[in-house]
């Protein structure tokens, strides 16, 4: 059986074209990230369930990457369901997942979710009337403090210093009540 051609013809009068295959569909492009200092809005709704996962399961801290670094702000959610770390990603609009290595076999595996600095300020900003844990208290000592101590070029006086170790101090030493 010889192969045919199939011919489509737009007029009675044009020449013959071979039918072209179908196009793809569209590769899917995620919709763009907003920008780090983009303020991005919550429904009260959302801000109340995220005020819970973090009361439940997260934390609210000053945190330090490397040893000689100053401590910056961090808001993380501990979870062993991805999804809804996922939500909480998609939701906010900024911040990351990373897997937590289980040491035993028995372990189940587990993600945080964590953002910040500016961006965690401005989740925190929009959380902190939900939240009622001792987190509650050590938002808003960070939402009074943080940006006024926090030199954007990293460059402190020994007088801001010092008043920023202070406020370091002030924030860890809230913890829960248990």
């Amino acid at each position: 059986m010889a192969a045919t051609k199939l011919y489509q013809f737009s007029t009675p009068h044009s020449s013959p074209k071979p039918r072209q295959p179908p196009k793809p569909p569209p590769k899917y492009n995620p919709p763009p990230q907003e920008a780090p200092n983009a303020h991005h809005q919550l429904p009260p709704t959302n801000a109340a369930y995220l005020a819970g996962l973090i009361d439940g399961e997260g934390t609210v801290t000053l945190t330090r990457k490397h040893k000689n670094e100053n401590r910056q702000l961090a808001v993380t959610i501990s979870n062993t369901e991805r999804e809804l770390l996922e939500y909480a990603l998609e939701t906010i609009g900024a911040g990351k997942i990373t897997g937590k290595r289980t040491t035993q076999d028995h372990h189940t595996p587990s993600f945080t979710y964590a953002i910040y600095n500016r961006q965690a300020l401005d989740l925190l900003e929009q959380i902190t009337p939900f939240l009622r844990t001792y987190k509650c208290k050590r938002a808003t000592l960070i939402l009074s403090d943080y940006v006024r101590l926090t030199p954007r070029n990293g460059k402190y006086t020994e007088v801001m210093l010092n008043m920023r170790q202070q406020f370091e101090s002030q924030v860890l030493s809230i913890k829960s009540a248990s």
